[in-house]
């Protein structure tokens, strides 16, 4: 039995056997009749075989002379710091061991293939005035001793850095030249998911890459940056290792955002990149340029989302809102009367539909800037207005608390199966907690607690809006929770507070 051909080699047998049989068709045709030569005939250029799909071509023609690498150089201790060898080093792809030589190493964010790991680092930037300002990210940058510009004409200059601001990832260089080539702005509040979007940068140091792709979303929270202030926009283009900084255009050749991070498993493009919004990056620009800092407004409050559990324990229609897990001591919100399990619905008319649309909102605007929030509280909506304060850049959330361990608490006596436990002064003051405030939970002996999220060594602060301060008080309050009923329990945990709705079933143990 004849082993079975493999496809490939059938498709070539049969080209094969159909030219046996032309060809002696043809040499007989040619003994008895020469074939006329062919015509010559103008040569007509042919048409795209595909149509109705952009082409950008004429959009890089234009704008990339605007887009600029950027070369650091980073101090002693950065680069010591750097050569230290990395997990990932052993995962490293052959092909990029064969192009850049055996001693390559997998480049940090923003780093160029082949750079010394710590003490050169490339990335992008794009020209916004003819007079030499270049923008590009805060960690392209951050920490160099040195920075260099060298334009798509291959000239170089020495830039001076004259701010950034870490928060929004956005770094203002300045070129000393004169007539250069300039990157218009969009609209930013016009940038839409489904719209195409073009970058342009260095990845791994190739300058001058094309990618393009779709807008996939606006105003996206990254939950992997701590970037509060930053509405990002995610879009699927190809963004790689030394694209930081660069521009991301809209079809008419305007830059809409700063390319600047990537969501990734491997260190490569996935399809998920985040970029800042151009309309923030300009308002970092012009403070920088006339107050030298970037002041951002807040409202003193920590929030957190809704989902429907909640919605239904705090009497709300929908999940549309920040929920106040917090209020800051003698803050604004303090002092406007904002208080706990408030939920925020819109400032100033614009709706908050997620928890995260609140801090850049707020942050966009000066200290001192009075807005009218709208709160629901208590089954109904009402205004309230709150003068911003300055937002303290360096103030950080305190590091998980480590207790000392529980003393064996007593049994509990509340519908929800909580086994709370009394805090002492030490206890109060290493949680962060004024005095007579929170209860310690020691055991969930609940189902739908346990369900919830609720643990040991978490501490209640309050059972909707009622604080508690001892075991008695939260037994109290909890006693007489009916299954079906949802309670909403403003908790401790990690250092930071969060509502956590709790809904006890029939039955439950």
């Amino acid at each position: 039995m004849k082993a079975p051909v493999p496809a490939f080699l059938l498709i070539l047998l049969t080209a094969a056997a159909t030219t046996a049989v032309v060809l002696p068709v043809a040499t007989a045709q040619s003994a008895a009749e020469p074939l006329p030569a062919p015509a010559s005939a103008p040569r007509v250029q042919a048409e795209p075989l595909v149509s109705g799909l952009p082409d950008f071509t004429r959009l890089v023609e234009q704008v990339g002379p605007a887009v600029v690498n950027i070369e650091t150089v980073i101090g002693t201790r950065t680069a010591q710091r750097g050569q230290q060898s990395s997990p990932d080093d052993e995962q490293i792809p052959e092909i990029f061991r064969r192009f850049f030589g055996p001693g390559f190493q997998m480049p940090g964010p923003g780093q160029s293939p082949g750079a010394p790991r710590g003490g050169r680092s490339m990335g992008t930037g794009f020209i916004i005035t003819a007079d030499g300002y270049v923008l590009t990210n805060h960690h392209v940058i951050d920490g160099a001793d040195e920075v260099k510009v060298r334009l798509s004409d291959r000239r170089e200059f020495d830039a001076k850095v004259v701010g950034s601001d870490q928060q929004s990832d956005v770094a203002l260089l300045k070129i000393e030249a004169s007539g250069l080539p300039v990157l218009g702005t969009g609209d930013g509040a016009s940038v839409k998911p489904g719209q195409w979007a073009v970058a342009i940068g260095s990845p791994f140091g190739l300058d001058q890459s094309v990618t393009a792709g779709i807008v996939s979303a606006v105003g996206r929270a990254n939950p992997y940056a701590n970037q509060r202030y930053v509405p990002f926009i995610q879009t699927d283009v190809a963004i790689n290792r030394g694209n930081s900084g660069g521009p991301l255009l809209n079809t008419r050749g305007e830059v809409i955002g700063i390319n600047s991070q990537i969501f990734s498993s491997s260190g490569g493009y996935q399809g998920v990149s985040f970029a800042i919004p151009i309309d923030v990056a300009m308002n970092v620009v012009e403070q920088i340029k006339t107050t030298g800092e970037v002041r951002r407004g807040q409202i003193g409050v920590q929030v957190q989302g809704i989902d429907r559990e909640q919605a239904s324990g705090l009497g709300l229609p929908d999940t549309r809102g920040a929920l106040v897990a917090d209020v800051v001591a003698g803050g604004a919100a303090q002092k406007a009367g904002i208080e706990p399990m408030d939920v925020i619905r819109a400032v100033d008319g614009v709706a908050i539909n997620q928890s995260s649309d609140l801090p850049p909102l707020i942050g966009a605007k000066a200290p001192g800037t009075r807005v009218k929030l709208t709160v629901f509280r208590g089954g109904r909506e009402r205004e309230v207005n709150v003068t911003l304060t300055q937002l303290d850049e360096s103030a950080v959330a305190g590091a998980p608390s480590q207790t000392r361990p529980a003393t064996p608490g007593q049994s509990a006596s509340n519908a929800l199966g909580i086994v709370g436990q009394d805090l002492d002064a030490a206890q109060r003051r290493q949680l962060g907690l004024a005095a007579g405030e929170g209860v310690r939970i020691v055991r969930v002996d609940g189902l739908a607690a346990r369900s919830a999220g609720i643990s040991p060594g978490d501490v209640i602060l309050r059972v909707g809006s009622t604080p508690v301060g001892t075991a008695a008080n939260l037994d109290r309050e909890l006693r007489n929770v009916k299954p079906g009923q949802t309670v909403m329990l403003l908790v401790r945990s990690g250092g930071g507070n969060q509502y956590i709705a709790v809904t006890p079933r029939e039955g439950d143990e």
